[in-house]
């Protein structure tokens, strides 16, 4: 697009007209483009991330994922830059903090079908890579000493960190609470007194993270310092604002574990972990360990963490429950509440076996979606609804809503569902087919095609890319109640001798009791780079 020379104000102006226009349109190829051309020649770098962040946010607001998103979060990332380069360390960290609230917005990555990050992870965390600040933030502050060994003369003192979701934590707690060689404490850092108040505040956290001394920083040692100097080894359950907090202190010689699920990897906070203060990283699957290293250079760099990829902690033993009468003509999707579970794919594979037969119905297990979440959370709802109406109306669907006892809801259920485009470890699919259930598991397409996804973590016959392979699959199984009830044993096998607390306890056991020391020799030789 050929535009004559202007000035920034001028260039400004028509950028601030794109930017309304596209509030009216709902593809606005034109108005983007614009947009694009007048961000790149506005030669001040404020004057640039100020159209193109507005321009961004706006769209975004919309529920919409912007064109320019990375151009604009980049934008912002050289403002930071200029700061930090002039030694305003406060608001090179504020700077940084919008940047990076922008890259991660949720709507871009959590309530779409699509992600830019899933799509090509490594170009579209390019700008935090180039990033002086974000480089910065993430430079190796280490400890200054080693890991230890616990004492042999006492139990080992484990620590269990969470900012408020213990969710995937019980049956692990149950387990070393009764072990005669654990002594166990959980600090949940969002409800504790000391740590509440401090333990939230990206911005706050930056400045602490490249090198500002202030009070913050000192409040954080002070409130963290008896917790890390009680216990031989921290367990920091998710990766995200407990764990950036927890490592803006240097641990002393305890060792730290961390655990990222899924969602984080979507998130900013993993970009503001200092992983050098971390031994050991736990991701619950390969294919999220992937995606993190293609996204978080810390992890490929100089003091990065071991890398362990354990299964989740869950009982499946006692979903094994005879099936009711009803359930092998019942499909069963599990937690629907979010638009990445893509319930209305779940819709088109009972759409297509009920023109075979009518017998076949859904049930909806868990929570209904939250309109109000955000605008591309509400358009999504707004269709499934439209889909949904007549469906239950007929029989056909049945929204069971949440249920505090998954195990006799199952019994309903002959075959389980995963429909979504992105799973870290679907505990549903475990569930279920530790119930007797069926898995009907589609190619997650955010992982599809890559070396690691739901084809590497279940069974190939388990796996379908399209709602019709979904149905021929179902179709095939049942066949005949003796071929459903045989497949349904297979996969009850299957999921509790692969899955079940009993087979990956050990594992926990390895990383949790040891009392070798947590690092490499090589790994203990980091300096202290405060």
């Amino acid at each position: 697009m050929l535009i004559p020379r202007l000035s920034d104000e001028r260039l400004a102006v028509l950028a601030r007209w794109a930017t309304k226009r596209m509030s009216h349109v709902k593809k606005p190829f034109l108005s983007e483009r614009v947009l694009g051309v007048a961000g790149h020649r506005i030669q001040d770098p404020r004057t640039r991330a100020d159209v193109l962040m507005a321009a961004a946010e706006a769209r975004l607001a919309l529920g919409y994922v912007p064109r320019h998103l990375t151009q604009a979060y980049a934008a912002e990332l050289a403002c930071a830059d200029a700061h930090h380069k002039a030694g305003r360390r406060s608001a090179a960290a504020a700077s940084a903090a919008k940047a990076l609230i922008l890259a991660f917005h949720r709507v871009a990555h959590l309530d779409g079908l699509a992600s830019p990050l899933a799509t090509d992870p490594a170009k579209y965390t390019a700008p935090l890579r180039r990033s002086r600040v974000l480089r910065a933030l993430r430079a190796p502050r280490s400890r200054k000493a080693p890991a230890a060994a616990p004492p042999a003369d006492r139990p080992v003192r484990l620590l269990f960190v969470h900012g408020g979701n213990d969710n995937f934590l019980p049956v692990i707690l149950e387990r070393y609470r009764d072990h005669p060689n654990m002594e166990v404490r959980v600090l949940n850092t969002a409800e504790d007194t000391s740590t509440a108040p401090l333990a939230k505040g990206m911005g706050r956290m930056i400045t602490c993270g490249i090198g500002a001394k202030n009070e913050y920083r000192e409040l954080t040692e002070q409130a963290l310092r008896p917790h890390l100097d009680w216990a031989d080894v921290v367990f920091v359950e998710w990766c995200t604002a407990a764990a950036a907090f927890l490592t803006l202190v240097d641990p002393g010689t305890t060792r730290v574990v961390m655990r990222l699920h899924s969602f984080e990897a979507f998130s900013y906070w993993p970009h503001l972990v200092d992983f050098s203060r971390v031994d050991d990283l736990i991701f619950v699957s390969e294919h999220l360990r992937e995606l993190a290293m293609a996204s978080l250079p810390s992890l490929r760099e100089s003091g990065a963490p071991d890398i362990h990829v354990l299964d989740n902690a869950v009982e499946l033993t006692r979903f094994a429950l005879p099936k009711k009468p009803d359930a092998r003509f019942t499909l069963g999707l599990v937690g629907a509440g979010q638009v990445a579970k893509d319930p209305l794919w779940a819709l088109e594979v009972l759409r297509i076996l009920r023109r075979t037969d009518k017998r076949y119905n859904l049930h909806v297990i868990g929570g209904a979606l939250n309109p109000a979440a955000s605008p591309a959370l509400h358009r999504y709802h707004k269709a499934l609804a439209r889909k949904l109406e007549p469906l239950v109306a007929a029989g056909a669907v049945k929204l069971v809503g949440h249920t505090d006892d998954v195990p006799a809801a199952l019994t309903h259920i002959g075959t389980v569902l995963s429909t979504s485009v992105r799973e870290g470890w679907p505990l549903s699919v475990m569930e279920g087919a530790a119930s007797g259930a069926v898995p009907v598991v589609r190619d997650w397409p955010f992982f599809a095609g890559k070396p690691h996804g739901a084809r590497s973590l279940f069974p190939s016959d388990w796996v379908v890319a399209t709602p019709a392979e979904a149905a021929q699959r179902i179709l095939a199984v049942n066949e005949s109640a003796e071929t459903w009830l045989k497949a349904g044993h297979e996969c009850a096998d299957h999921a509790i001798s692969a899955w079940d607390w009993r087979a990956v306890s050990t594992a926990f056991d390895r990383l949790l009791l040891t009392r070798a020391p947590a690092v490499p020799a090589q790994r203990s030789a980091r300096t202290n780079a405060e």
